[in-house]
């Protein structure tokens, strides 16, 4: 069975929208500062790692609108990896390198983590992230804690966690982020 891993930025109060500046909040953008060359490669290093990228509709519309025509390592690494979007509102094989698949998310990522291949990466997509855990198809979530606080913002787990999760690891950063990894 492949891997899904979600990785994905939360301010010290939990917020996880719009880390990447993307015009969802006013006070978006607020990961940007902490982004240094170690996390560029670690971020290239996780898309290569993993054959398949997983996203909700929206978070695809605004990643591709955002890193479809960029350059540089992570970019191409980017571009390369095939995207899944689960979603029920676009049909097919969609722009770069990207296929939406219909259908209940659960059922559908289930089918997918059967599926000869690699490890599946996720990013942001935190309404699919919190049906994915609500029906344990998470195997490892990785978040990236900002010492940041908005007050104000969709936070990841906004409707609580189904099942306790494990710590497995904890890495600070040179910027003050704590990457902190844990299993269901």
């Amino acid at each position: 069975m492949r891997k899904l891993t979600v990785q994905t930025f939360v301010t010290l109060d939990g917020v996880a929208q719009d880390p990447g500046g993307f015009g969802e909040l006013e006070r978006g953008g607020w990961a940007l500062g902490f982004f240094d060359d170690a996390s560029a490669e670690h971020a290239t290093q996780s898309l290569l790692a993993s054959d398949t990228f997983l996203l909700g509709r929206r978070t695809y519309e605004i990643i591709e609108k955002a890193w479809s025509h960029n350059t540089g390592p992570y970019a191409e690494a980017m571009h390369r990896i095939a995207k899944v979007v689960v979603t029920n509102t676009l049909h097919g094989p969609l722009p770069w390198n990207a296929t939406a698949v219909a259908g209940d998310p659960a059922r559908t990522v289930a089918r997918l983590k059967e599926e000869p291949g690699g490890d599946i990466l996720t990013y942001g997509s935190f309404t699919l992230v919190r049906t994915l855990l609500r029906h344990g198809l998470v195997d490892e979530l990785v978040l990236g804690v900002h010492p940041v606080v908005l007050g104000a913002g969709t936070r990841l787990f906004d409707d609580g966690l189904p099942n306790p999760l494990r710590l497995v690891d904890a890495t600070p950063t040179s910027t003050g982020v704590v990457a902190l990894t844990y299993n269901p």
